[in-house]
């Protein structure tokens, strides 16, 4: 009955995610609600994001110099052309802010982006899974329940503007209520030889008239 009721008090912590926006080019939006008060606690979201989505390293230093996004990405060179079927997964840690509106939430939102999917059998899309990241929390008092907060082997500061040592602590919560789903549009395979005969025919004519206007108007001694 106790074990139950450590278990309860743990999950009381809950971690929700939502993508805004539409298209190839999203934010994902985290939010935290913690069972307790954590005044004085750094809370970050650790999440893995598949091969299909990935986070614009330029764009996220252009965020942080504005103070508009905290996160740490590894690796932090990526390859932002490689369709999803050459890319890998990435680790991304962002650091929440507290919401005004209530004492133990927290939230922040990092632009995200879909990559390229190779053409698909009879399907116009497809779907991109992200899964519900982890909660971790960075005290300066140290007073974690053991039952519901463990260390966490996370080689990162407390925030990304620090380079001083922290020890995050990760805890066991109730995840999102699904399964985050992203669905990027994909080319059907039955066409093609319709695309490459047409990717021919524009190229060719393009060329043509390129070499026309080049005899026409060049100078050559």
């Amino acid at each position: 009955c106790v074990t139950l009721d450590v278990q309860a008090a743990c999950r009381d912590t809950a971690v929700t995610q939502e993508l805004l926006k539409e298209g190839f080019h999203r934010d994902l939006l985290v939010k935290v609600e913690l069972g307790k008060d954590a005044g004085g606690c750094a809370v970050a979201a650790r999440m893995r994001l598949p091969p299909g989505i990935y986070v614009d390293p330029y764009e996220l230093a252009t965020l942080q110099q504005h103070n508009l996004t905290k996160a740490v990405l590894i690796p932090d060179v990526i390859d932002l052309e490689a369709p999803e079927y050459s890319a890998r997964d990435l680790l991304l840690l962002l650091f929440l802010e507290p919401d005004e509106r209530c004492s133990r939430c927290f939230r922040a939102a990092v632009p995200v982006h879909a990559r390229y999917h190779r053409p698909a059998q009879g399907a116009r899309e497809a779907v991109v899974v992200l899964e519900s990241p982890e909660v971790l929390l960075c005290c300066c008092h140290g007073h974690l329940s053991a039952e519901c907060w463990e260390p966490a082997e996370v080689d990162t500061p407390c925030s990304s503007d620090s380079t001083g040592p922290c020890q995050w602590h990760s805890t066991k919560h109730r995840p999102a209520y699904e399964e985050l789903m992203l669905r990027v549009p994909v080319g059907l395979r039955e066409h093609s030889s319709l695309v490459c005969a047409l990717t021919l025919l524009t190229t060719g004519l393009c060329s043509g008239l390129i070499l026309a206007a080049a005899c026409k108007y060049g100078h050559f001694s």
